[in-house]
């Protein structure tokens, strides 16, 4: 009885987890596409690396969603078969994580580099490109409170004057209030968007790599937990 009952909560909890799992699938594959849309809001210029990540974080989703499910059906109808394959899917899976966020490590410059020269390329286009590559740039330097690449004098090339800033550098935003105001302090911002948007993913990274820790923290659980179903449902083929 005592074995039987360890058993069910070995099942219930390994059930319980795989749920879990599929609802964390969901959100990855959601804030996958919403982060994949707001890259290319963002940045124009056409950049594969700049998709890199959100198509990971899909493909990630998609994988956890089709495997807990898989797990969910192997645990609730306590089927070896199914409960082998999901205990070797999920190990691969966080193979892949580990993997992941050692490229992601390797490779951390590279997104610097990324910002820096799309924000270069999005300024220097901005007078002579579409209406919707402007409206992106000021809407970034809008939400963001900066101007320019490095500094407000990125703009130097934008009037005649080589004072004047778009209106979307200004702290209170109207017509006209970036003509002649580059350097001014009161009225334009001076910190660039380069280093905002740095600042702005190293703390995002940070709360990424917690997360990657819990996730495959409850994962290799989950694997721990559906070797000993796998190993009570063999024992109770045996015992039969």
């Amino acid at each position: 009885m005592a074995v039987e009952g360890g058993m069910k909560f070995v099942k219930y909890v390994l059930f319980f987890f795989n749920f879990i799992s599929l609802l964390c699938g969901l959100a990855l594959i959601v804030v996958g596409i919403v982060v994949q849309v707001s890259v290319h809001k963002s940045f124009q210029i056409l950049d594969a690396s700049a998709s890199a990540g959100p198509i990971l974080l899909i493909v990630v989703g998609l994988l956890t969603f089709f495997i807990a499910f898989f797990g969910c059906c192997g645990a609730w109808k306590e089927n070896h078969c199914m409960v082998a394959t999901f205990s070797f899917f999920l190990s691969l899976v966080v193979i892949a994580e580990i993997a992941a966020v050692v490229l992601g490590y390797v490779y951390r410059d590279k997104v610097k580099t990324m910002i820096e020269k799309n924000l270069s390329e999005m300024i220097t286009n901005y007078k002579s490109g579409s209406q919707e590559l402007k409206e992106t740039v000021d809407k970034l330097q809008t939400t963001l409170k900066c101007c320019g690449d490095q500094n407000s004098t990125d703009w130097k090339n934008y009037g005649d004057d080589g004072k004047t800033v778009p209106d979307s550098c200004c702290i209170e935003v109207k017509l006209g209030c970036g003509n002649g105001t580059m350097t001014n302090s009161t009225i334009v911002y001076q910190q660039g968007c380069r280093d905002v948007m740095v600042k702005m993913l190293k703390k995002y990274a940070q709360w990424l790599i917690i997360a990657a820790i819990i996730v495959a923290v409850l994962q290799l659980l989950g694997i721990v937990f559906a070797c000993l179903l796998m190993r009570g449902i063999r024992g109770g083929y045996e015992v039969m």
